[in-house]
């Protein structure tokens, strides 16, 4: 296996680091490849296979889960799952590139711990979890209770993130991707 490098973005919901992600997406696309996570959860809307998730039935994941097929794998709500294949860490590194992920802290911290230095975890911060809940909010993607749960879970969240690497502020996002820039830049040059 070539040794590509990992860069991690965990946060609460809500904070920003799919925006992160993007952008660092756009600006070294020679460089970054994103990692699509699989999912039992289906298809919304005007999602793709193999674009936004590789969709597996809840047999299909608890397959590959018995076959070692996954880097890390959670069961967020029952019988919904969400994992990192081995696979597609690989068919990004055999394109030369580093792989970015945009996903949660659990998944985050395990992704971590297996490849030590050869990862980079960044956290990112919302400004406050007032700010986070009014983020949530004006999306209105979510039910009340759906965000409820979502900012009690990032209170929790909240209280990792110096088990990362380093944290991001996002609070104007200029300067947060900017941020990103530069840690990733000198990560990658290491």
């Amino acid at each position: 296996m070539s040794q590509g490098k990992l860069i991690i973005f965990s946060a609460p919901s809500g904070s920003g680091k799919t925006t992160i992600v993007r952008h660092l997406l756009k600006t070294f696309p020679d460089k970054l490849e994103f990692s699509i996570s699989a999912t039992s959860r289906p298809q919304r809307g005007v999602e793709e296979n193999g674009k936004d998730y590789h969709y597996l039935s809840v047999e299909e994941f608890k397959q590959k889960i018995d076959n070692n097929e996954f880097l890390e794998w959670e069961e967020v709500y029952a019988g919904v799952h969400y994992g990192t294949l081995k696979s597609e860490v690989d068919r990004i590194w055999a394109k030369g590139k580093h792989v970015i992920f945009d996903i949660d802290v659990e998944g985050g911290l395990n992704l971590k711990n297996q490849f030590k230095e050869k990862a980079l975890a960044i956290f990112v911060m919302p400004p406050s979890i007032k700010i986070l809940e009014e983020r949530l909010n004006s999306r209105s993607t979510d039910s009340m209770e759906s965000i409820a749960r979502r900012v009690e879970k990032a209170e929790k969240e909240l209280r990792t993130a110096d088990l990362f690497d380093t944290s991001i502020l996002n609070e104007v996002l200029e300067e947060a991707l900017a941020k990103a820039e530069k840690v990733v830049t000198e990560f990658l040059a290491k």
